[in-house]
């Protein structure tokens, strides 16, 4: 890590490191576990908002931000001393220092319909079983709480979704499938995707959401984002196909 750490309150550290020579990477450490998990998706927005010139991405994590930029437009705004990665980091820790959290976080709620079980869900029953509860009691947990998109990662548009109640935590199948169907919702570890295209997967498959994730004639392209609230709702089966038809 470098010495260019900086910023800090009661609530939020900020640290920057290099990774490779255009891309830096802002580790985010809280100690107020109830904004920890909206820090990366509110420093993302800050950043963002700032158009800090030479950045060409930014991209949310679960305890960090990727800031990506052309090492050529960032020299310009360097001292003499500084190499990119050092005016690059320099500018972003000055655009943090009037940061404070709930300034730039997403309030967007989405709400997402879900056929629980049967050919959408195969593993709803295992996994009950391997939690302790009815698959009814399942659903009920899963979509009886507002969570919050964490992360997309893995596939554009593949959102991490959590934290859900310490009961929905069996871990990931111990065979991966190979194809797992479009829209499905997985579960582990307290935590939820949803695939947004056939892909190879572990997760344990609970249910199906007739929702595109991702669609290239869409602005914006991905249906959630990090740091937006979700609700699951449940759905018919009927509901489903009436909904996916359209």
């Amino acid at each position: 890590m470098t010495d260019l750490e900086a910023l800090a309150d009661r609530q939020v550290q900020w640290r920057t490191a290099p990774s490779g020579d255009s891309c830096l990477v802002v580790e985010i450490r809280s100690d107020a576990r109830s904004a920890g998990r909206r820090w990366p998706a509110a420093t993302a927005a800050a950043l963002r908002e700032a158009n800090i010139p030479g950045v060409t991405d930014i991209v949310s994590a679960m305890t960090t931000v990727g800031i990506h930029y052309r090492p050529e437009s960032i020299q310009r705004l360097a001292t003499t001393r500084e190499t990119p990665y050092e005016a690059a980091a320099r500018q972003v820790l000055t655009v943090l220092q009037g940061f404070r959290t709930g300034s730039s976080v997403s309030t967007r709620r989405v709400e997402i319909p879900v056929c629980y079980g049967g050919d959408h869900g195969p593993d709803l029953e295992s996994v009950a079983d391997a939690c302790g509860l009815s698959p009814r009691a399942l659903i009920d947990l899963h979509a009886g709480i507002d969570v919050e998109v964490q992360m997309i990662g893995f596939a554009p548009g593949h959102p991490y979704i959590g934290t859900f109640d310490e009961r929905l935590a069996p871990p990931r199948r111990a065979q991966p499938r190979t194809a797992v169907p479009v829209g499905s919702i997985g579960l582990a570890n307290r935590q939820s995707v949803i695939y947004p295209f056939i892909l190879p997967g572990g997760w344990n498959l609970i249910g199906r959401t007739p929702l595109m994730l991702f669609e290239l004639t869409r602005d914006p392209v991905c249906l959630l984002e990090a740091g937006d609230g979700v609700r699951f709702v449940p759905i018919s089966a009927g509901e489903f196909e009436a909904m996916r038809g359209k």
